[in-house]
């Protein structure tokens, strides 16, 4: 097994990125995104994927480790519309959404093909398992290594030792984390040294929407940047803060500090330190 490697990821080569806020979004579409991880899995290579939308470009406002996780990860991809929208301000023009669920489904397609297996780590009870089975019916000859869900509490290191050992067992060349954002950022940071595949995913909400216990936004919501309406809908008690937080502090910093094509040299403003700008409410 690999040596723990428990330092701060350091930024990676891949797509050009994007400045905002701090958080160097990764310049992409959805093909590209799916090229990009073939590259790593023929090359043998070990990296991590962050989805990002405003809610995670705003955690690392408030996190400086979780703002290092995201600009070291191999690709940090515009999950949300005002990804896309920053990343064209930025006069970056081949960009366009790359949203976890799809970027799933892609994935998983071109694994068919390739013979890849995937692990599936986290959701809630029996949810890994129902989506296992979902997209083995989605997708005839997809190599599911196994699944998992933890417990929602912080694990022992032995049990943290066990689950690394099951999944490398497994002979899983992808690993898909489904524990939310900051949880699955940081689990992914913590293990991508540990852990023999050679992409892990943190998609999040991926995990309930195709295993089908939570419903999607209509494509057309998607596609406009309302989303959030949705899900804050399906969810208020539990999304109104977020929303009603994260949303007008990213407007009012982004106005403040527009989006612009990211430095790459390592320990530059662009991969520490907070894009907040001084005086606007968080």
């Amino acid at each position: 097994m690999t040596t723990p490697d428990h330092s701060d990821p350091a930024p990676t080569d891949g797509p050009p990125r994007v400045d905002v806020l701090g958080v160097r979004v990764s310049c992409l579409t959805l093909d590209s995104a799916v090229e990009e991880v073939t590259d790593w899995v023929g090359r043998g290579e070990h990296k991590y994927v962050c989805v990002t939308g405003v809610h995670g470009v705003m955690e690392c406002q408030r996190d400086p480790q979780l703002l290092r996780i995201h600009n070291g990860s191999g690709l940090t991809t515009p999950d949300g519309m005002p990804m896309v929208w920053s990343a064209r301000w930025a006069g970056q023009r081949e960009v366009s959404r790359v949203y976890g669920p799809d970027l799933m489904l892609a994935i998983l397609a071109r694994a068919v093909e390739r013979g890849w297996s995937s692990f599936f780590y986290g959701g809630g009870p029996a949810t890994a398992e129902l989506l296992a089975d979902r997209l083995t019916t989605l997708f005839p000859g997809l190599q599911v290594a196994g699944t998992s869900t933890p417990p929602f509490r912080p694990l022992t290191p032995q049990e943290d030792a066990n689950i690394v050992q099951v999944i490398n067992d497994s002979g899983a060349q992808l690993v898909w984390v489904g524990l939310s954002t900051p949880k699955q950022e940081r689990w992914m940071a913590e293990h991508v040294g540990r852990l023999r595949a050679n992409a892990l995913f943190g998609v999040g909400a991926a995990f309930d929407l195709h295993a089908g216990t939570v419903p999607q936004a209509p494509r057309w919501m998607q596609r406009s940047g309302l989303e959030w309406t949705y899900r804050l809908s399906r969810e208020p008690r539990r999304l109104w803060r977020r929303y009603l937080r994260n949303n007008p502090a990213f407007v009012l910093n982004v106005l403040a500090r527009p989006p612009r094509l990211a430095q790459t040299t390592p320990g530059s403003s662009d991969t520490v330190g907070s894009g907040i700008t001084p005086g606007v409410p968080q």
